[in-house]
């Protein structure tokens, strides 16, 4: 299931929220929450090092606030640089 960009600013809402500021510009400027395949969310973040740190650091988080959100279980988040969007 794609995401609607309501459902993408939602979950980026919730995260700055649980973040804060200053690692939310860092790691998650130009975040795309896309799509969710089953249980995953795939999320594509500017470049190959706040894709690693977003998922080193916030996947519980996010898995979290996507499930609120999507009202649908999230069990695994893949953060991928954007240059592998489909």
């Amino acid at each position: 299931m794609n995401l609607t960009e309501v459902q993408d600013h939602a979950i980026q809402a919730r995260m700055a929220l649980i973040v804060g500021a200053k690692a939310f510009d860092r790691l998650f400027a130009g975040i795309h929450f896309d799509e969710l395949d089953g249980d995953i969310l795939f999320v594509y973040a500017k470049d190959e090092e706040a894709a690693a740190g977003v998922e080193d650091n916030f996947s519980l988080q996010i898995q979290i606030a996507a499930s609120k959100v999507l009202k649908r279980q999230v069990n695994i988040v893949m953060v991928l640089p954007k240059q592998f969007v489909h």
